[in-house]
């Protein structure tokens, strides 16, 4: 029985053996698909072999002792990274180009690895193809463990390789809830509300992005497009505030534009304030028609040390400001904000402009709109 298992080890080793030295061939042209799929064809081996019980106890350590005879200065097939490709095995079995069964019969016959089409990727809604093949193995090994919904290992195989995060990079952008909070608005509310059960609340309030869709500029005057400002977004906001606030969420309140704000003789004119009666606090909002700054947010600091100081009454809380502009890349924007010390977010908005034709044209305009708002106040 002993020298039965043996026989069997032996090959298996041969087999690893193998599989190894061809993917080294193969990856010294600097290709992980190669690195991958090594991986990927040795964990399927390892899992039929051992699922079906064909192995003993510690058969994975025999081999993976027997490895670092035959191939001295081997690194990365000590039993514990034997398991590791195991697991990746079947964590991505649907991506198995031949059945379980197949497979199986194959390598009872010719006890071999097959590298080259161990990996086939077809017909898979949403998979993130490209990333997958240039995301390390290691990092692969954090998001099987830390993620095991297929949408969330997208999420974390796209961002690891479009950031091309370091592998503690990844780690602290799991622990983040990143792929939970990648629909909030970015935001330093847990680091600047106190109180967690109002920064939950806040980070709930508010979206990433909103369909400010009374706002149509082909309808303000003879101007052109490219050169409405902010303060024309500003005062359609103000003419349609019922829709913006329907927009923007409930509990809020319209206190003013325009708002003015003085500290030391200088002066200061925030372009909205509301009140909100959930969070019990002022929330100011800059607009913006073009992209993220982070000017930006030195300005909103600026107008939240004032309503601190000036304005916010004894019984509410620290006032938050929100940014919204037309573009912002969210995790530059969840970068530069974590710095500040007064809570902020970053929101976009877009516009009827932005809509397709055929969606812009079922909407009012603006001389609608207002005529709706005055027959609601009737």
């Amino acid at each position: 029985m002993a020298d039965n298992l043996n026989t069997k080890y032996t090959s298996a080793v041969e087999a690893i053996k193998t599989a190894i030295l061809q993917g080294q061939y193969e990856a010294a042209k600097g290709v992980n698909r190669i690195q991958l799929a090594v991986y990927f064809g040795i964990g399927k081996y390892i899992s039929l072999n051992t699922r079906k019980k064909n192995w003993g106890t510690g058969a994975l350590k025999i081999i993976s002792d027997q490895l670092q005879k035959e191939l001295p200065g081997l690194r990365g097939f000590s039993e514990r990274s034997l398991k590791n490709m195991r697991s990746f095995y079947e964590e991505w079995q649907m991506l198995d180009a031949n059945s379980a069964t197949a497979v199986a019969e194959l390598q009872s016959i010719n006890n071999q690895i097959d590298i080259s089409n161990s990996i086939i990727i077809s017909n898979i809604e949403e998979f993130p193809v490209e990333s997958f093949f240039n995301v390390p193995f290691s990092h692969h090994l954090v998001i099987i463990e830390k993620a095991k919904e297929k949408k969330k290992r997208y999420y974390y195989i796209r961002r690891t390789a479009q950031e091309n995060l370091s592998r503690e990079g990844l780690k602290q952008l799991i622990a983040s809830k990143a792929f939970e909070n990648q629909d909030k608005i970015p935001n330093n509310f847990s680091k600047t509300i106190s109180d967690s059960s109002l920064a939950r609340k806040a980070v709930m309030m508010f979206k990433d992005e909103y369909m400010l869709n009374f706002i149509n500029v082909e309808q303000i005057g003879e101007r052109d497009a490219i050169d409405v400002d902010e303060r024309v977004v500003e005062q359609q906001i103000v003419q349609n505030i019922k829709e913006f606030i329907m927009t923007f969420g409930t509990n809020f309140a319209f206190i003013g534009n325009q708002y003015h704000l003085e500290i030391y003789g200088v002066e200061h004119f925030p372009d909205l304030l509301f009140f909100n009666r959930e969070l019990n606090c002022l929330v100011v909002i800059e607009l913006e028609t073009g992209d993220f700054k982070t000017s930006y947010l030195g300005q909103l600091m600026g107008y939240l040390s004032i309503l601190d100081s000036k304005i916010k009454k004894p019984h509410e809380n620290p006032s938050i400001g929100i940014v919204l502009c037309k573009s912002a890349n969210k995790d530059y924007v969840e970068f530069v904000i974590r710095d500040y010390n007064k809570p902020m977010g970053v929101a976009t908005y877009t516009t009827s402009e932005d809509l397709p034709d055929n969606l812009r044209k079922a909407l009012p305009d603006i001389e609608q709109l207002k005529q709706l708002l005055n027959n609601t106040d009737k």
